[in-house]
């Protein structure tokens, strides 16, 4: 699926203020609370991801938990901790992979790989980077110069050291928002501008396959084939996670699906 691959030389790393904790999950009550177990007692942890997280069935899953920054006049928090990262591997391995979940912090990272020009192939030399960008009907994650890049951080297959995946059944539910984001990209193309929708995992994920189409999923490959084909690019950027911080593996362009 991809043109080229782009191994990344040693970058500098992403790093957490604190280090991450690893707890092991033992229930998802509802959509936002996972129960985890940290040191010896179960507590109520943040899930950042409100979605279904592959076909997991969140027992016994171990986890890495961040603290939430405190500051000044800031309501206090219903939970503890947030859930940044799960993995699939038996609890007791002591070298797991993991797999990030925080779908809010994703555009963080891929700002700071930006701002320290580890992504040459998608920011314009000197220009200067923005984020939150109008354009049109949507607000666009970045600008560099005439360079205007939406990420998109999916949780659909997910790695297991058995070699296993797990598949996301059923529709998307923010398909128009999505779709919206296309047809904005796709119109400053014409005039001149570079318009890149980034695909960001937060592990080593293979090239990505667009799903069998449905009803929904069929009305998004509809819009990025239209976009594609008026010059919108396709990229993804794999990221890795650990108790330390937020590493660039690798990213590349995808070709038109």
């Amino acid at each position: 699926m991809c043109l080229a691959i782009v191994v990344a030389a040693p970058s500098k790393s992403y790093l957490f203020k604190s280090r991450l904790l690893e707890g092991l999950i033992i229930s998802r009550p509802n959509r936002f609370i996972m129960m985890v177990e940290l040191d010896g007692r179960v507590v109520r942890c943040h899930c950042p991801s409100t979605g279904r997280i592959g076909d997991i069935k969140f027992e016994n899953i171990p986890c890495l938990l961040s603290r939430p920054e405190k500051s000044s006049g800031s309501i206090p928090r219903k939970t503890a901790y947030t859930v940044e990262a799960i993995s699939l591997d038996p609890p007791s391995r002591k070298r797991k992979t993991w797999i990030g979940i925080n779908q809010n912090r994703a555009n963080d990272y891929v700002w700071f790989f930006l701002k320290t020009g580890q992504l040459p192939l998608l920011a314009s030399r000197g220009a200067p980077l923005e984020r939150e960008v109008r354009l049109g009907h949507s607000r666009i994650d970045f600008s560099s110069g005439n360079t205007f890049i939406e990420v998109k951080t999916p949780l659909i297959w997910l790695p297991s050291a058995e070699g296993l995946r797990y598949q996301r059944h059923g529709p998307f539910h923010s398909f128009d928002r999505l779709i919206r984001h296309f047809t904005d990209l796709a119109r400053i193309v014409r005039k001149g501008s570079r318009a890149i929708v980034m695909l960001c995992y937060l592990y080593d994920a293979k090239p990505f396959q667009p799903p069998p189409p449905d009803k929904s999923s069929g009305k998004i490959q509809r819009a990025v084939r239209a976009a594609t084909t008026k010059g919108v690019e396709n990229w993804q950027i794999n990221l890795r996670i650990d108790g330390h911080g937020i590493d660039l593996i690798r990213y590349f362009r995808l070709k038109p699906f």
